[in-house]
């Protein structure tokens, strides 16, 4: 039993080499990044190092102006079509209270009682003299 699992462990470590050594050529390649140049001795190597620091940071800046320009552009785009919607939807409220209005006007007219004839008479004078 014991020689089954030795057995299997070897030939799992046999299948696992070739993954390790791939894995660490992956490693080795040259990533764009910030490096550390105080390590490097000589000036020509350092001046390349911070060089390649300041490349890869300028990249970075120009893709993150990009990117915000992208964003701020989407946002002005946004912007105008709320207001364009706010000033349809104020339009739409002004109509509306309007018609409200007009129609509580009405409602007062239909409401109030017409006036009485016989009360306008009263009051004119040739009602006055004609009632002594």
């Amino acid at each position: 039993m014991i020689g089954r699992i030795a057995l299997a462990l070897g030939g799992m470590a046999g299948l696992l080499t070739p993954c390790l050594l791939v894995s660490a050529s992956a490693r080795a390649q040259d990533v764009p990044g910030i490096e550390i140049c105080t390590v490097e001795k000589t000036m020509e190597r350092r001046t390349s190092c911070l060089q390649s620091n300041v490349d890869f940071l300028q990249k970075t800046i120009a893709k993150l102006a990009a990117d915000q320009a992208q964003k701020l552009d989407a946002a002005k785009a946004q912007i105008e079509s709320l207001k364009a919607t706010v000033t349809s939807l104020q339009k739409i409220v002004d109509e509306l209270q309007a018609a409200q209005k007009k129609a509580a006007e009405d409602k007062k007219k239909a409401d109030a009682p017409p006036a009485k004839e016989g009360a306008a008479a009263k009051d004119t004078p040739a009602a006055k003299e004609g009632g002594k």
